[in-house]
């Protein structure tokens, strides 16, 4: 029997014992002197990250717009990569799609079917059509944008003039579309004061959590948090990617410190 997406999320996490999503963000400005920037050099990288840490991670999430700025070349490169990952973790496609039905199916197809990522973060801005064609395939998952971790969040997402603030209303719509196991939702790690509150709203609901790392989100608060009833996975980008000098032994050594943090949050939940 096939798995829904949000059970063969579980399961692999259970498997590596980790709520870890490495952000594959690639940016050869960020690059230390010793490394080309090139594309090329580009997929040397990623392909270490991914072969060094790929025992230990369950998920992998490349950020689109740091393959698209390169055009057919990196977008090509996107499918190298997930074919590189070759089903041995989950990859999460950062693209922020949604848009009307028809063009929400054409992106599930491209994105979902042909360069066969797991899942996509989706924009829910244009209601329930835009979201619907990316959640027909169980198997297939999606990450609505609810609360972010940016600055101007507060802007549309929780804007304390509304009676009922948008996330609320995304998570809700979330819910009732959950008919296939398949979706969950981005709650970032810096909005600790309402994810108590999200988590007994959004049961079921996965969540992507980005925001811990470099921009200084609590990963203890948002692991306990989102691990109870639901599974939670933490996604670390440039504290991972840039770490130490650089080099790749500074790199694997993060990835496995928040491992490690990881691991013994999870633990302290279960001995509550």
């Amino acid at each position: 029997m096939k798995l829904s997406f949000n059970k063969r999320l579980q399961k692999i996490c259970k498997e590596k014992n980790n709520r870890l999503c490495i952000g594959l963000d690639i940016d050869p400005n960020h690059f230390p002197h010793f490394r080309n920037k090139t594309i090329e050099a580009m997929e040397a990288f990623a392909k270490d990250v991914i072969d060094r840490t790929i025992d230990f991670c369950p998920v992998y999430k490349p950020n689109f717009a740091f393959y698209e700025r390169y055009g057919s070349k990196g977008y090509a490169l996107l499918e190298r990569i997930v074919n590189f990952i070759n089903n041995r973790s989950l990859v999460i496609a950062d693209a922020k799609r949604g848009d009307i039905g028809n063009t929400s199916y054409q992106y599930s197809k491209s994105i979902l079917d042909n360069m066969g990522c797991d899942a996509i973060t989706v924009s829910p801005y244009m209601g329930k059509d835009a979201i619907e064609p990316f959640i027909e395939n169980a198997e297939k998952g999606i990450f609505v944008l609810a609360i972010t971790s940016n600055e101007g969040a507060a802007e549309l997402q929780n804007n304390s003039d509304d009676k009922l603030p948008l996330y609320k209303k995304v998570i809700n719509i979330a819910n009732e579309l959950n008919i296939n196991d398949n979706i969950g939702i981005v709650v970032g790690a810096t909005q600790t004061d309402v994810m108590e509150e999200i988590k007994n709203i959004s049961t079921g609901l996965s969540w992507l959590i980005p925001g811990v790392g470099s921009q200084g989100g609590s990963l203890e608060k948002s692991i306990t948090i989102s691990n109870q009833g639901n599974i939670g996975i933490i996604n670390i980008s440039r504290a991972i990617l840039y770490a130490g000098r650089g080099n790749l032994d500074d790199i694997i050594q993060s990835a496995k410190n928040y491992t490690t943090k990881i691991q013994k949050s999870l633990y302290s939940l279960e001995t509550c």
